[in-house]
């Protein structure tokens, strides 16, 4: 995972939206995530959505971002929200919450 000096790492949240819970959706942004070396969390929303949070260098969070919009073959995302967020140091490797 990054070590990386604070100003160079960024952190950003995304919700997913479609047919993203009960298709692996999760799992799947844990590989994504894990092959990119970021550190965050992936976790179902009771609304039917997932959030995620990554932090990592920005070029990184943008290949993940490509990722969340495919999804995993069983799913199907209509839409991905990003907002930027604060870098939350603490944080080691990705898992779901």
């Amino acid at each position: 995972m990054h070590k990386l000096a604070p100003s160079i790492m960024r952190a950003r949240k995304f919700w997913i939206s479609g047919q993203v819970q009960g298709v692996g959706y999760r799992y799947f942004a844990i590989r994504a995530a894990r092959e990119l070396g970021l550190n965050g969390w992936v976790r179902n929303l009771s609304d039917g959505r997932v959030e995620a949070y990554a932090a990592g260098p920005a070029r990184l969070l943008e290949d993940f971002e490509a990722r969340l919009r495919l999804g995993p073959p069983a799913g199907e995302v209509r839409g991905v929200e990003v907002e930027d967020s604060a870098v939350d140091a603490r944080i080691e490797g990705f898992d779901i919450r």
